[in-house]
């Protein structure tokens, strides 16, 4: 199921980027029904900088989604890439446990926008399980817009207070 996601903020797009890369905001982000993520891994390139986070599912789940579950937990891999340079980047997660049965990327856009930046999500969730795939679809992607929504909110009230202490200067 596609989704997207629009939102503004005051601060220009290395501001933007060095946050939405920042180990420290992710892990001090409170996220509606979702554990504090760990971090796996994080690395600066020459123009490009990688953020990979492990997240767990601490909601309720519907009886359909335990069913096929088990015993396990739902937890999955996220990755944040952006180039600094061009202000593209790409969103990626799937589940540890079958990354082939619950997945989804995004592509996005920092784009200047009268001295802030306008952040341009659009991207695709995917749940393969016949039968059941397109209506857990259709549940997961409006908590996962909302997540998005959240991040978003919090990204702005970081970048109104400066930047943290130890992080990353904005290039």
């Amino acid at each position: 199921m596609r989704f997207t996601a629009r939102h503004h903020f005051e601060a220009p797009p290395e501001a933007v980027a060095a946050v939405l890369t920042d180990p420290a905001f992710h892990v001090g982000l409170h996220l509606p029904d979702l554990s504090r993520p760990e971090v796996v891994e994080h690395s600066s390139g020459d123009d490009t900088d990688l953020l990979r986070l492990r997240y767990e599912f601490t909601g309720s789940l519907d009886p359909v989604a335990r069913r096929l579950l088990g015993s396990r937990r739902l937890s999955w891999i996220q990755e944040v890439q952006i180039n600094r340079a061009t202000g593209r980047g790409t969103l990626s997660f799937g589940a540890e446990a079958d990354a082939r049965r619950l997945h989804g990327s995004a592509r996005f856009t920092l784009d200047a926008d009268d001295g802030g930046t306008t952040r341009q999500i659009t991207g695709e969730l995917v749940v393969a399980v016949p039968g059941v795939g397109g209506m857990a679809e259709r549940r997961i992607v409006p908590g996962l817009t909302r997540r998005l929504d959240i991040e978003a909110a919090a990204l702005q009230r970081r970048l109104a207070s400066g930047p943290a202490e130890g992080s990353r200067p904005p290039t």
